[in-house]
């Protein structure tokens, strides 16, 4: 390899749609690193180990070493396929990077699939009394035209007229001011103003002609920013009515499916940036145009941004280093912050628009999880609840009013797709549910999307259906290994076993819909680690998990998530099956709360200060517990034998 790197080769990128991008690297740098060099976005969850397969690109032109694996038959590697993080560059070359290996960018959606899940929020709101407190009002003020005895300046004019109507000192911001002349004269010296509230006084943040013309909606925007999925509600800031609504993947996937991959990557030069506008420009940005356009408005008219997310995302968001977080003591710059504008952080909004950050429990407990207590309110109830969020990674929150418990686990991003070869989020093409014949061992698949959908991958709750079918019906043993032959096992040339959900023909992209034993492997690990944190927590506070009177399922594993089946693979407790209800993205709902109310704002905040954060690394007996739960479903089978 010392002699090929000392030579240089061009590399063109030819993404499926028609967007063209080169790159001139050393010989021997793989494609995955030229890519990212060409600003390329390739999925790469496993951070470029080889492992989940989803880098799959076509060599149109020139030479590679390496690229075959078990995701590369012998046909697709002979017809140009290769993985770009296993295959080196030794010539000049053109490459062909399939939709599929942009899912993250391609699947952007803007639907209202998640308005309906703020209904019931809105009237706890109400309830609790976090309504009609978003500390921006409409005001109208009527001026007194200028003239040759009244010459003062259109600002000065307006600004004493709104001290005598507000009795306070008011001030305007240069957007406004720029407004003022015409608006002024648009409505013969009368218009309403949109003010924020600051102590006594208020601060003009837009200017509206008075008279009969409409003023247009006040909005904001609750973001949810995950590991690996992205949310977004573009909302009334008045009525809180929900106005648009969409999902895209986190640019940043290419830099690795978790946050330790993506903190090592911004420690490296310009890496930090790199990331923050992997998020934001090639994935916020976009998305809250597609909405505003949606919803007829411009991208000024949002004059506030709540966003919710873990620990890490909030840095890497913001551009503030998070090298310190995976660094003993694991101390971050900074758990919550109330001063930011939207401007700061590259949002191209109102320039003057709020930024407010969901205040974080911990270095691997973050916003986001302080957001889904608040949204589902197990820090209102008698009885003891739990909070499970599963998405990239694991948290949860035990208690109720009395006290609040909180821990990480290292679920991984299995998920939502990260480290399963076939796994993707759950949006349209995703299995959501699977049954399989004891017999035949045929599959009934359940997809979400249209009914002409074909499948594309496997979401969360699709995984967890799917493992728990293949043990229920014997044809994968304790350790997730195949026990049983037929049409739909594939076994590859060293006897590695996979399930076949979908064949080629039924398939989006025309490949074998496989599930592996290393994916199997990488499940019962996540599902392991979510089990035994449960049993720690419920052991550090000396409740037996039968004392769990609520379990709220959050995260973006998907909402057909079959309880029986998580039960039966050992991921929840045996509990009575009402006892679980899935709450959807908290997350984002916990944000939209913050977006409408700054007294909700403050409760998150104090929830923040006073939920107890589990260390389980260090906690004694969490690792015996972790390695038990390694097995399908436990190694102690009594825990969930049938009553």
């Amino acid at each position: 390899m010392e002699g090929l790197a000392e030579a240089n080769y061009r590399v063109i990128f030819r993404v499926e749609g028609g967007e063209e991008a080169a790159v001139t690297v050393s010989g021997g740098e793989f494609l995955l690193a030229a890519a990212k060099k060409a600003q390329v976005p390739i999925d790469a969850p496993c951070s470029g180990n080889g492992t989940c397969g989803k880098c799959r690109v076509k060599l149109l032109k020139g030479e590679t070493e390496g690229g075959q694996s078990r995701h590369i038959s012998g046909e697709d590697y002979a017809g140009g396929y290769r993985l770009a993080c296993a295959a080196r560059v030794v010539s000049d070359a053109a490459v062909l990077v399939p939709a599929g290996a942009l899912a993250y960018r391609n699947r952007i959606k803007t639907d209202g699939g998640e308005r309906a899940a703020l209904s019931a929020l809105r009237e706890k709101l109400v309830a609790m009394g976090f309504t009609g407190d978003s500390g921006l009002e409409l005001l109208q003020v009527n001026l007194k035209p200028p003239d040759l005895q009244d010459s003062a300046a259109d600002r000065e004019r307006f600004l004493r007229a709104l001290a005598g109507q507000t009795g306070g000192e008011p001030g305007i911001c240069l957007y406004a001011l720029r407004k003022l002349p015409q608006v002024l004269r648009r409505g013969n010296f009368s218009l309403v103003c949109l003010v924020r509230r600051e102590g006594d006084g208020v601060f003009v943040l837009d200017v509206f002609p008075g008279g009969e013309e409409a003023v247009p909606p006040v909005t904001g925007l609750a973001i949810d920013i995950g590991t690996t999925t992205l949310s977004i509600l573009l909302t009334d800031l008045f009525s809180g009515a929900p106005l648009a609504a969409g999902s895209a993947g986190n640019g940043q996937i290419r830099y690795g499916a978790d946050v330790i991959s993506r903190i090592i990557e911004s420690t490296r030069p310009g890496g930090l940036e790199r990331l923050r506008r992997a998020v934001t420009e090639e994935c916020i940005v976009p998305l809250v145009g597609a909405l505003c356009k949606e919803a007829g408005i411009r991208e000024e008219m949002v004059y506030r941004a709540a966003i919710a997310c873990n620990t890490t995302m909030s840095h890497l968001f913001m551009g503030v280093p998070a090298e310190h977080l995976r660094l003993e003591p694991y101390v971050p710059a900074f758990f919550w912050g109330d001063s930011f504008r939207a401007v700061d952080a590259g949002l191209g909004l109102h320039p003057e628009a709020d930024l407010i950050l969901a205040p974080a429990i911990g270095s691997y407990v973050g916003g986001d999880i302080s957001a889904g207590v608040f949204s589902s309110g197990i820090f209102q109830k008698e009885a003891p609840s739990l909070l499970v969020d599963l998405g990239t990674n694991g948290e949860l929150v035990f208690g109720n009013a009395d006290f609040l418990l909180s821990c990480a686990c290292s679920a991984g991003p299995a998920f939502e797709g990260g480290d399963i070869s076939c796994g993707m989020r759950a949006t349209d093409g995703a299995i959501e549910a699977c049954r399989i014949d004891a017999e035949t061992m045929e599959p009934d698949l359940r997809l979400i999307g249209a009914a002409d959908q074909k499948p594309a991958g496997l979401c969360g709750s699709g995984l967890i259906d799917l493992v728990g079918e293949l043990f229920r019906c014997g044809i994968i043993n304790a350790k997730g290994k195949f026990i049983r032959e037929g049409k739909r096992v594939r076994r590859d040339q060293w006897g590695t076993g996979a399930y076949a959900a979908a064949f080629a023909e039924e398939t989006e992209n025309r490949r074998d819909l496989l599930l592996w034993e290393t994916d199997i492997d990488n499940f019962i690990r996540a599902k392991g680690a979510v089990f035994s944190a449960i049993r720690t927590m419920t052991a550090a506070v000396d409740l037996p998990m039968d004392a769990i009177e609520e379990v709220y399922i959050a995260g973006g594993i998907g909402s057909s998530i079959n309880v029986e089946q998580a039960i039966r693979t050992g991921m929840f407790p045996r509990l009575p099956s009402g006892r679980y209800c899935y709450i959807g993205n908290s997350s984002l709902s916990g944000a939209y709360a913050m977006l409408v109310s700054r007294g909700a704002c403050r409760k998150l905040q104090e929830l923040s200060r006073g939920i107890t954060y589990l260390e389980l690394s260090s906690h004694p007996g969490y690792m015996d517990e972790f390695v038990a739960a390694c097995f399908l479903p436990h190694t102690d089978g009594r825990l969930f034998a049938d009553e």
